[in-house]
């Protein structure tokens, strides 16, 4: 199993599939890496030996990947949040950042939903 940037690449996949278990690398920059490195992209990463894990460690030194972008994110999520902006507002609150609605939905930026408690009769409490 190769392992590349602190992560196992899943075994059986093709590479172009494979490399994707990396933060930060898609589609586009796993077709870019694999370009570069010149392994095709349908080899099976259970095929892959040792020079080329190295070599696509050289080539994804080009990119923002991993724990920095996390990093960068983490930060920039942080600044709004100290700015006080809108953005960071609802980052702050955890609600929808970018301008969906919340009276219905957003049920994955809110949490699960809670029920109210009805409210008590006064025939009850005679």
């Amino acid at each position: 199993m190769a392992r590349l940037l602190g992560v196992d690449l899943p075994r059986n996949k093709k590479m172009s599939v494979a490399l994707r278990a990396i933060y930060g690398v898609g589609p586009k920059v796993a077709a870019d890496v694999l370009a570069k490195v010149g392994i095709h992209g349908d080899k099976s990463s259970n095929d892959i030996n040792e020079e080329e894990v190295q070599a696509i460690r050289t080539a994804l030194d080009e990119y923002t990947v991993e724990g920095d972008l996390r990093r960068e994110i983490a930060l920039n999520i942080k600044r709004l949040k100290d700015l006080g902006c809108y953005r960071g507002i609802r980052h702050r609150k955890g609600l929808p950042v970018r301008g969906q609605r919340t009276h219905t939905n957003a049920r994955t930026r809110k949490g699960p939903a809670v029920a109210i408690a009805g409210k008590k009769s006064i025939k009850a409490m005679k």
